[in-house]
């Protein structure tokens, strides 16, 4: 994929919700590169984390759900150049900035004693504080404890009131005697807390020998940091200051003023503890506890010019996904009745998409709708603009939602298992359309499914998810026929296309593990009829098997014993032709 540009960037994603008292992590450190104009396909069971991945990059995670580590970088050249005015309220506030900045400077004078201070005042809290190892073993039994009250109490919730009085005093009286304990627990915890503060205290040698130090280097720092800065340092602040209002520019006066001041809080905090400010990368975090970076490029008398380092995965304001959502990422849902709105006419759930997103008139929004209409295939579309969605069938429903999705002609466009509800002949008609469109609008599609029959006729790129991680990546003609990770065999040897007469329908055995609990080794290890005993102690690594394709199992490892794939799978080239009619 050298010569395609990456257009969707995904590091170290990691995705969480909050369900029932408890965290569950539904994405485990996904990284993962899309690139423009190219079809690529999300694979795996339900509740193996397509959807919820997808979602990271539209910003429809639930409200329980929040990303918890990671970084998303859209690479879209028109969102990221920014020009904002260099006006008499905007010369003063950057000039205020460079200010700060300066003052702020002065503190990496005394990184390197500030350092020494910063570890003085941690070794005084840990004397102060029960030893680490006792710290882990009472918060660990304290989790237990909320766990088990947790999972008492969702059971509780399922059992019938008339029928299960016995259980449910039963996990009542569980339940009030977790919470004794646990209470004893907590306040035995306080109390270990206070002894151990208290004999701090009475500690005088130890005392005085902190405040003498403390005292000396506090003496030092103040006067290292009375200092005068460099020149370099001036015009890095310089520049600081300029990247600061673009970030903020785009907002009103009083969010811009916010913004502004806690950038500058940011930055300070940054040159106290010596973060490299010159390094990109660091630069980026900073700005991202606040608002997008835009990193400086030139200015003129009235302007000032940068480019938006985009990550969506720390988007904090609904003004920002405005721009993002529905005009550059788009989505095709599964099920299209519940997608349009049954008393609204097509036309107008078309013209007012176009209106919102692209500043036009009711009249060139109904061109527009029309041309579209056309485009994907509606017979007599101007007879059948004002009719209303109960009056299309299923696929020429799913039809106009493609049209909605197109209609501000996006960068991406995911399509959420947009054939499911539709017959065989609908569903290739469908497939076609996405194909056909994406030639003439150049857009990349981010198809997410478990029918690897669909995958045979869209995808250029494969991506198979198990249990919240992808676990093997590569072109559709490596996945269909160079398949190396076990769950890639399951997933392929369940396809009854490829079921012989007079065989039995193979299946995947076990269920998907818990992803409330910290999944130790790999994840398919339970299910899976290779697993070594390395499977069950320690998470595999992405192994390389090509420039195009990645599989994370240990059976890669050239210490492994030699597992040739499953039988029911092996030269698959003819049934795939004939069944899927690729």
């Amino acid at each position: 994929m050298e010569d395609k540009k990456v257009l969707l960037s995904i590091k170290d994603l990691d995705v969480k919700f909050r369900v029932r008292g408890k965290h569950l992590t539904a994405i485990r450190g996904v990284s993962l590169d899309i690139y423009e104009n190219e079809s690529i396909a999300i694979v795996g069971e339900s509740g193996s984390g397509k959807s919820v991945f997808t979602k990271t990059f539209a910003g429809m995670l639930d409200s329980n759900g929040y990303i918890d580590n990671g970084s998303i970088v859209f690479h879209d050249a028109e969102l990221s150049d920014t020009i904002v005015k260099k006006d008499a309220l905007a010369k003063k506030m950057i000039e205020h900035a460079v200010n700060r900045l300066n003052n702020a400077a002065k503190l990496e004078l005394g990184i390197d004693t500030y350092q020494k201070m910063q570890a003085l005042e941690a070794e005084k809290e840990e004397k102060g504080r029960l030893s680490l190892e006792e710290r882990q073993e009472s918060a660990s039994k304290i989790a237990e404890l909320r766990t088990r009250k947790t999972e008492a109490y969702n059971l509780k919730l399922t059992l019938d009131t008339k029928k299960d009085k016995a259980q449910i005093k039963e996990l009542s009286r569980t339940i009030s005697s977790i919470d004794k304990e646990l209470k004893q627990l907590i306040a035995d915890r306080r109390k270990q807390d206070r002894a151990a503060a208290k004999k701090l205290s009475e500690d005088t040698a130890y005392l005085n020998q902190y405040n003498q130090k403390m005292s000396k280097l506090k003496e030092q720092y103040k006067q290292e940091t009375s200092g005068s800065i460099t020149p370099e340092t001036i015009k890095r602040n310089e520049i600081l200051a300029r990247e600061v209002y673009l970030s903020v520019g785009r907002y009103s006066l009083s969010k811009r003023v916010q913004l502004l001041n806690q950038l500058l809080v940011q930055l300070r905090n940054a040159m106290m503890i010596g973060i490299d400010l010159s390094d990109d990368t660091q630069r980026n975090m900073i700005f991202d506890k606040v608002a997008f970076r835009v990193k400086y490029l030139d200015e003129t008398a009235d302007t000032l010019h940068g480019i938006c380092i985009l990550n969506l995965a720390t988007v904090k304001y609904p003004k920002d996904w405005y721009q993002i959502r529905g005009k550059k990422i788009a989505t095709v849902f599964q099920d299209p009745m519940t997608s349009l709105n049954p008393i609204i006419t097509i036309g107008k759930q078309i013209t007012s998409i176009i209106i919102k997103h692209q500043n036009c008139t009711e009249a060139e929004a109904r061109t527009k709708a029309l041309d579209l209409m056309k485009k994907v295939g509606i017979p007599n579309a101007e007879d059948r603009f004002d009719d209303y969605p109960f009056q299309y069938s299923g696929g020429m429903r799913q039809r106009i939602v493609i049209a909605i999705a197109l209609s501000c002609q996006p960068k991406i466009l995911i399509c959420d298992e947009p054939t499911t509800a539709l017959d065989v002949t609908i569903q290739a008609q469908i497939l076609k359309l996405l194909k056909d469109l994406q030639k003439e609008f150049n857009y990349t599609i981010v198809f997410i499914t478990h029918d690897l029959g669909v995958v045979a006729n869209i995808a250029d790129r494969v991506a198979v998810v198990y249990a919240g991680q992808i676990v093997e990546l590569a072109s559709v003609e490596e996945l269909f026929y160079d398949p190396r990770h076990p769950y890639t065999w399951a997933l392929l040897s369940s396809m009854p296309q490829l079921a012989e007469r007079n065989t039995k329908l193979y299946s995947i055995t076990g269920t998907p593990p818990s992803l409330y609990n910290k999944i130790v080794g790999d994840a398919f290890a339970p299910r899976n009829p290779y697993c070594m005993k390395i499977d069950t102690l320690k998470e595999p690594p992405m192994f390389q098997v090509s420039d195009t394709h990645f599989a994370k199992t240990w059976l890669l490892d050239p210490r492994s014993p030699k597992v040739t794939k499953p039988e029911a799978i092996q030269n698959i080239h003819e049934k795939l032709l004939n069944a899927f009619n690729i």
